[in-house]
């Protein structure tokens, strides 16, 4: 088994390094957050980095990469309060990917890349018609790392949209039958493959 230290990870490129530590923290979720300006201007973006924070109050997060450029999922959450989550699914792979492109802030990702806005119960803010699971969330709190200047970003879910036929008697979710894929690294996507459900663990 080969041994990386801390001096070896310090001598790697820098592309290799982030390819390297981008999947050696193993699978991560996929998904698209849209958001809208107060202009009604649009931007669709593919996150790898959204975590479960807790069930009760329902809240989710994600890390946002330093601000040094511009973030334009960032201003328009600041801007507005609300944003959503798209699972996104093996039919939408190609298109997803594509919003992680530099487009301009007058530039809506849904009509670059080819995705349908679509609103929902007055929620302000634009869903993936083409995701089979997406949530609406409002902005909570955000959370600066100074370790290297990223920002967690935690919301409280509002509404949450999927087939019912995907949800178990328990309450869990069947991810496996939605289509829901996963990301390795920054571009490589992938289907999970159910290999078993076990019963919550007592001593």
């Amino acid at each position: 088994m080969k041994h990386i230290n801390i001096e070896s990870i310090e001598q790697m490129g820098s592309r290799y390094r982030a390819n390297f530590f981008n999947t050696i923290s193993g699978f991560k979720s996929a998904n698209l957050i849209g958001t809208n300006d107060n202009f009604g201007n649009t931007n669709l973006a593919v996150f790898n980095s959204v975590v479960h924070i807790g069930a009760n109050p329902p809240y989710l997060g994600f890390i946002l990469r330093p601000t040094t450029v511009e973030r334009h999922t960032y201003e328009n959450i600041k801007e507005n309060g609300l944003y959503t989550f798209n699972h996104i699914n093996e039919n939408i792979i190609e298109k997803a990917h594509q919003t992680s492109a530099k487009y301009q802030k007058n530039v809506s990702e849904f009509e670059a890349c080819g995705f349908e806005e679509e609103y929902l119960n007055n929620f302000d803010s634009p869903y993936v018609k083409e995701s089979k699971i997406k949530m609406g969330l409002q902005f909570e709190e955000e959370h600066f790392i100074k370790a290297n200047h990223t920002i967690l970003v935690i919301g409280k879910l509002l509404h949450a949209y999927l087939d019912e036929k995907l949800i178990s008697n328990d309450g869990s979710i069947d991810l496996t039958e939605a289509g829901t894929v996963t990301i390795s690294g920054l571009y490589e996507y992938l289907k999970p493959t159910k290999l078993k459900k076990l019963d919550y663990a007592k001593p």
